[in-house]
C-alpha cells in the first residue's frame, strides 16, 4: 500500500487519426514529437465502420484528429466511434480536433422546416463524449456556442496573411469579401496587411439552390491594384470565379484568392484552373488528391498551428496567446 501511494499520477498526451487525413496527423505528430497511436480501422460489409486502438488510452489526454473530407458522413462517423471508444477505455480527457467542421454552412434556418445542423453535430461529438473541441475557421463564430464545453477557434489567417505580405507585399493591395456577410473577415485581413482599402461583391443567392449564387457588381474602388479575394472555403468554386471576374471586370490588376479549406467539389478544379485568378492559396485542413492540384495553386501547412494550439491545451496554456502579434 505504500509504494502505490507514493506514485504521483503522470498525465500522457495520446494523438489519434481517423482515416480521413493521416498526412495531416502525421505532420501534427512530428511537430509534438509524438507517434499517432496505432489504430485498427476498417469497414464492414454492410458499411459500418470498427475502431480498436492497439495500446492502452487508460487515463490519458486524447487529441482526435479527424477533418471531414468527402465522404463527409463517414468521416464524421468514425470520429464519434473514435470518442465512444476512448470514453469507455477511460481516457482521462477527449479533445476532439476538426480542421474542417462539417456542416457548419448549416448553422442557421433561411427556410421554414429546415434543420440546424452544425448545432447536431455539436450534441453529437458532446454525447459521444467529447470534452473539448477544437476547430479551424469556422463558417460562423457562433459555432462555438452550439457545444456545450471549450472551443477552440484557431484561425488560419496569420498563416494566409504571411505568404501574401512575402509575395505581394510591395504592390497596392485591396482586400476583398466575396460578399457582405464576410465583411468582418475582411476588415481583420486588411488590418494584417497594413490597412489595405476593403472591397466586397454584391451578389444574390436562391437558399433553395445549393451552391449557386451570382456575382452582380463590386462594391469599393480595385482599380490598379492586386485584390486578395479572402474566404473560408472553397466547394464548387463558382461564387469565387464569379467574384475574380467581377474584380478584372472592374480594373484590378490582378486576383489572388486565399481561402482556408479546399473542399473542392466537382467542378471546382477546373473552375479555379480556367480563373482569371493569378494564384490560389489554400492551406491543408482538407486532404488534397494529386489530381486536384494545379500549377497556380499554393498549398500552406495548417500542422504547427494545430500543433501549438494541441500542446497548449495539453500543457493548460493560453490558447489565445497564439493569435496576438
Amino acid at each position: 500500500m505504500s509504494s502505490l501511494s507514493k506514485r504521483t499520477p503522470t498525465r500522457n498526451m495520446l494523438l489519434f487519426s481517423g482515416r480521413a487525413h493521416p498526412t495531416l496527423a502525421k505532420e501534427v505528430a512530428d511537430l509534438l514529437e509524438i507517434e499517432v497511436v496505432p489504430t485498427t480501422a476498417y469497414d464492414f460489409a454492410n458499411g459500418e465502420i470498427y475502431v480498436r486502438f492497439d495500446e492502452s488510452v487508460r487515463g490519458c489526454d486524447a487529441f482526435v484528429l479527424q477533418s471531414h473530407a468527402a465522404p463527409i458522413n463517414e468521416a464524421i462517423m468514425e470520429q464519434l466511434i473514435m470518442i465512444d471508444a476512448l470514453k469507455r477505455a477511460s481516457a482521462k480527457r477527449i479533445t476532439v480536433i476538426l480542421p474542417f467542421y462539417g456542416y457548419a454552412r448549416q448553422d442557421k434556418k433561411h427556410l421554414g422546416r429546415e434543420p440546424i445542423s452544425a448545432r447536431l453535430m455539436a450534441d453529437l461529438f458532446l454525447t459521444a463524449g467529447a470534452d473539448r473541441l477544437m476547430t479551424v475557421d469556422l463558417h460562423t463564430a457562433q459555432i462555438q456556442g452550439f457545444f456545450n464545453g471549450p472551443v477552440d477557434h484557431l484561425l488560419a489567417m496569420p498563416i494566409l496573411t504571411r505568404h501574401v505580405k512575402k509575395r505581394y507585399g510591395k504592390k497596392d493591395l485591396a482586400v476583398v469579401s466575396p460578399d457582405a456577410g464576410r465583411i468582418k473577415v475582411a476588415e481583420q485581413w486588411a488590418n494584417a496587411l497594413g490597412g489595405a482599402p476593403l472591397a466586397f461583391i454584391h451578389k444574390t443567392r436562391d437558399p433553395r439552390k445549393p451552391n449557386e449564387s451570382k456575382a452582380n457588381r463590386v462594391v469599393g474602388d480595385v482599380t490598379g491594384r492586386v485584390c486578395i479575394l479572402v474566404d473560408d472555403l472553397i466547394d464548387t468554386g463558382g461564387t469565387i470565379v464569379q467574384a475574380a471576374e467581377a474584380l478584372m471586370a472592374d480594373g484590378a490588376e490582378d486576383v489572388v484568392i486565399a481561402a482556408t479549406h479546399a473542399v473542392f467539389s466537382g467542378p471546382a478544379v477546373d473552375r479555379l484552373k480556367n480563373s482569371t485568378a493569378c494564384e490560389v492559396i489554400v492551406t491543408n485542413t482538407l486532404p488534397i488528391e494529386d489530381e486536384k492540384r494545379f500549377d497556380k495553386l499554393t498549398v500552406l501547412s495548417i500542422a504547427p498551428l494545430l500543433a501549438q494550439a494541441t500542446a497548449a491545451v495539453f500543457e493548460e496554456g493560453s490558447v489565445t496567446s497564439l493569435f496576438k502579434s
